[in-house]
């Protein structure tokens, strides 16, 4: 079956035919591309048609799809182990691994998702201080925790809404909400409510509403702030954890949280989440302590092994430097082909691996309030063209690109040419 056929059947027994929304194309508009099979920066879709991949699963294949070291780790794993729900060496070689090298990181917690890491990490810091209220950027997305789910981005951007039905006001009423890159605002409120508050959250570089790259005063704020005042300092490093370099945002801004999140490429490609945070904190969880927090396949093996050997590899290797460089000679040259067909207002916004299209502004936007009106509608426009010919970028302009070390220089090359005929066939 076709992949319109297939969104017809999915339609018929899953909500919206997918199970996350940004991949319904609800944000782009069309039919979505089912994909049977992945190798290196390729997906192959159930028609058989090849596609150059930027989405990359959104963001937890820094070494692309299936790369052989962890498949064959993944393979040997999957000979011994599945799921024990007991201990096992697995977890703790990963956990020693990690914690060996990201000194904030002294203790950690393995679960299923970021989800699951956000929500446990904001409940140890409220039993941690005996505050309620947790402060959030609009714009920064956490998870699709109740609490967390005010003024986020990403998937939410994509279908014009910033909250979801279903969460009372009686939830969120000890969520707090400030705009980014506003350090007088910041400031006033902690002022008036920072002996309440027991956690700042932030994507220390936001990604999941564009990519807005803070400033390192609006950052170092937040900690002078948070310190002042006791509260804990949450670091939101999903998606920058282990991707814009091994110790993420904190390691290259030197700003240290009290907590941090992980997900994505700390399991290799499989549901894999982690909180982790000094001693003191971390031993707050049950069973050291009072804050309970479970689950069924958290630390399950495979993820364990799979998130090992793309750790081990990423630290032995630092592929960061050329990741970066690749990104950039990927953008620069998809820019330059962009003004030779006659568009030349858009620019990118890169940072390391990550890369995010968009239409040209007069200073660099650090709030959603900067995006311009009608880039939902041009990326749109500008996504088809390139899905046409065999370019898959993330199906929301909200959403970022990642590379990984399986897109070659080749590979790129191949990409400019794809998008340079896209762009005379539309001329």
């Amino acid at each position: 079956m076709n992949s319109e056929e297939l969104f017809l059947r999915s339609k018929q027994v899953v909500p919206g035919g997918v199970h996350s929304p940004v991949r319904s194309f609800a944000s782009v508009g069309g039919t979505p591309v089912f994909f049977s099979e992945a190798n290196g920066a390729y997906l192959k879709s159930v028609e058989g048609k090849e596609y150059i991949d930027y989405c990359l699963s959104f963001g937890p294949l820094l070494f692309g799809h299936r790369h052989p070291e962890i498949q064959e780790v993944v393979e040997d794993t999957v000979k011994k182990a599945w799921s024990f729900g007991a201990c096992e060496p697995y977890s703790l070689e990963l956990a020693e691994f990690i914690t060996s090298r990201i000194p904030w990181a002294e203790k950690i917690r393995f679960v299923n998702s970021g989800t699951e890491a956000v929500m446990s990490a904001l409940r140890v810091a409220r039993a941690a201080t005996g505050r309620s209220k947790i402060l959030k950027f609009d714009g920064c997305y956490h998870g699709h925790l109740d609490q967390l789910l005010v003024k986020a981005g990403s998937g939410l951007a994509g279908l014009s809404s910033s909250d979801s039905k279903g969460i009372g006001p009686e939830i969120i009423q000890n969520t707090l909400v400030l705009p980014l890159d506003d350090e007088k605002t910041l400031e006033e409120l902690f002022q008036t409510q920072g002996k309440e508050i027991a956690c700042l959250i932030i994507e220390p570089i936001p990604a999941n509403y564009g990519l807005l790259p803070q400033r390192i005063e609006f950052l170092k704020k937040c900690r002078e702030l948070t310190t002042k005042y006791g509260v804990l300092l949450l670091f939101d490093e999903v998606i920058s954890g282990f991707r814009v370099s091994f110790q993420g945002m904190a390691g290259l801004t030197g700003i240290v949280p009290d907590l941090v999140c992980y997900g994505k490429i700390i399991g290799g490609g499989f549901p894999v989440g982690a909180y982790a945070g000094k001693k003191e904190l971390m031993d707050l969880v049950a069973p050291s302590g009072p804050v309970y927090q479970a689950g069924t396949l958290s630390a399950n093996p495979i993820g364990m092994r799979a998130g090992l050997k793309t750790l081990t590899k990423a630290w032995n290797e630092n592929p960061y430097p050329e990741l970066e460089s690749k990104t950039k000679q990927l953008t620069s040259g998809i820019l330059k082909l962009l003004g030779e067909s006659g568009d030349s207002n858009w620019e990118a916004v890169t940072y390391g691996s990550l890369f995010w299209l968009k239409g040209k502004t007069k200073d660099p936007i650090r709030t959603i309030a900067g995006i311009p009106g009608d880039h939902k509608t041009r990326f749109a426009t500008f996504f088809h063209k390139l899905l046409n010919q065999g370019v898959y970028l993330a199906p929301s302009g909200y959403e970022v690109g990642f590379l990984s070390t399986a897109h070659s220089d080749e590979i790129i090359e191949a990409t400019l040419n794809k998008t340079k005929k896209a762009l005379q066939e539309v001329k």
